[in-house]
């Protein structure tokens, strides 16, 4: 082989190892498993999802990897009021409202900060914010902490854990 068709293939193997790898970034979801390995105990799940949200999609996937129960997805036209009547807090509001029984869930929350909260009978709600990069269900990877706060009735409490 001849030094210009080594480079060639070189630059075209790396170039499209680097194409297949950037695009993978840009745009999978998060869906490695946290390090909790158990099932949620619960008896009822459901989750509120916003109509044509694919990222709510992607986090009903990953969760019901912990679910022993079936997860019921709902897609209300009016989202905002489903929040409203479970407590959320506007300042914690993020893009699906999941009930766990009693525990209200906002946002891409993991699960093992979920089994966490469900062992806490005094905490009526938990929420990681936004839709930040890297939590479950949703692209990219994470850049920082994330903080989960507790809630109840529209009012935001103390941080319940960062990750």
């Amino acid at each position: 082989m001849s030094s210009q068709s080594t480079r060639r293939w070189f630059f075209g193997t790396f170039g499209s190892i680097v194409l297949v790898g950037a695009a993978g970034c840009l745009g999978s979801p998060n869906t490695e498993s946290p390090p909790f390995e158990g099932t949620l105990a619960v008896t009822e799940a459901v989750q509120y999802s916003s109509p044509g949200c694919s990222c709510c999609e992607e986090y009903a996937t990953y969760l019901r990897e912990f679910l022993d129960v079936e997860l019921v997805e709902r897609f209300p036209s009016n989202v905002a009021g489903i929040k409203e009547q479970f407590g959320v807090p506007e300042d914690l509001l993020s893009c699906h409202t999941l009930v766990l029984d009693d525990l209200v869930v906002e946002g891409h929350v993991p699960a093992d900060v979920i089994a966490t909260a469900l062992k806490r009978s005094s905490v009526s709600g938990i929420a990681l914010a936004g839709m930040p990069a890297g939590s479950p269900g949703m692209p990219g990877e994470q850049t920082s902490p994330f903080t989960i706060y507790e809630f109840s009735r529209g009012a935001v409490g103390d941080v319940f854990i960062e990750v």
